[in-house]
């Protein structure tokens, strides 16, 4: 019998295919939304408690809801002693920082004891659980490998704040926090992306919530997704100087080399982050005192546009606006992870509410009608 063809077979990546109806963010030509509300609109005049907020609630939250919002994540910004005794313990030497937080994220669930719930009420409470200590695990990582003590947040502050202070041990400076809270707002979600798309399927077989976060994380890992804000920053210190950031991309796209931080699936006249970031990039790396990060990076967007038409994506500029910031190269994707995990969080209480577990097909294209034959016949 000869396989069935699907009219609908697509090859690779799902391109255009509708998997599912959201109202969480949404992509219109260079326009992103979160809940209706323009990436622009809430970059410029939100935090990031409240884009939490108005990602898993659908509403941009009143004074009051506001307050209880982050009374409700300062009262999860602790982790117990034994669960960071545990964490302590694992490996950090030659350990990338994501393979470390996608172990950590799931360890955490260990000392979760609503981890298996399905009450929406404690699921929720897992999530601000989620939300609260995932840059304290990010924190807790770097401080181990560094070989200092972790420092524990402060309740009376924002997560961006909390991170900073997590990291370096002293009191962030208030423009950096606020460059690092709006970053968190950008990265909150963005559609259906790859780490979004594996926690629905996760979540669609109606796995617990730790599990459909940690298939995101496995998902952002990689370098075609998080994984390219880093690969960003190594290409800008292996081209070295603003005087060799033409010919060196020139060179590389004549050996049609792939240059992170361009091209987006969606996006096809630009990518509205990436307009935000760039303002950003200019600004702080000349208050760091190297103005010739966002130099080379002007230039490299310049001469790819020029070349070959590609705009940059949100990974291009924040490369330098995380570096202008002091924090290690590696660490970029799990600060991406930080932010991300809110917009995970509100998708899998999307597939929740509305679930059919995923059960696509496959298009046929092996050979039919074989026969076994003993060993001695082949």
């Amino acid at each position: 019998m000869a396989a069935e063809v699907y009219a609908g077979a697509v090859d690779k990546g799902l391109e255009g295919v509708v998997a599912c109806t959201t109202k969480i963010s949404f992509i219109v030509d260079a326009t992103l939304t979160y809940r209706g509300y323009t990436i622009e609109d809430l970059a410029e005049h939100s935090n990031f408690e409240e884009v939490v907020y108005l990602l898993w609630e659908n509403r941009l939250p009143n004074a009051e809801e506001f307050k209880a919002f982050k009374n409700e994540i300062s009262e999860y910004l602790s982790l117990p002693a034994d669960a960071i005794a545990a964490l302590k313990a694992l490996p950090v030497k030659d350990v990338h920082p994501m393979a470390w937080l996608r172990t950590a994220a799931s360890t955490l669930a260990l000392w979760d004891n609503e981890a298996q719930s399905t009450d929406p009420k404690a699921q929720k409470r897992v999530a601000l659980r989620l939300t609260a200590r995932m840059g304290m695990l990010v924190a807790l990582f770097e401080r181990v490998r560094q070989g200092k003590d972790f420092v524990p947040p402060k309740k009376d502050q924002s997560l961006a704040w909390n991170f900073l202070y997590m990291l370096n041990g002293t009191d962030p400076d208030e423009e950096t926090v606020k460059v690092l809270d709006t970053c968190l707002i950008l990265h909150a979600d963005h559609e259906l992306n790859c780490s979004a798309f594996a926690a629905r399927v996760t979540s669609s077989s109606l796995s617990d919530i730790y599990s459909s976060v940690v298939s995101a994380i496995s998902a952002l890992k990689g370098p075609l997704h998080g994984g390219a804000n880093e690969q960003v920053m190594l290409m800008l210190k292996d081209i070295g100087t603003v005087d060799n950031a033409k010919e060196w991309i020139k060179d590389a796209l004549a050996q049609k080399k792939k240059v992170m931080g361009f091209g987006h699936r969606v996006y096809k006249n630009g990518d509205p982050r990436a307009k935000i970031l760039r303002v950003m990039s200019e600004k702080l790396t000349k208050k760091s005192g190297e103005p010739k990060w966002y130099e080379m990076s002007k230039t490299i967007d310049d001469t790819v546009q020029n070349e070959k038409g590609l705009l940059p994506n949100v990974d291009f500029y924040s490369a330098t606006v995380y570096y202008s910031m002091g924090i290690p190269i590696d660490l970029y994707t799990p600060i991406f992870a930080v932010s991300r995990v809110t917009g995970w969080l509100a998708h899998i209480f999307e597939q929740y509410s509305n679930n059919r577990i995923y059960r696509p097909r496959g298009q046929w294209e092996g050979p039919e009608g074989l026969k076994w034959k003993p060993l001695n016949q082949r």
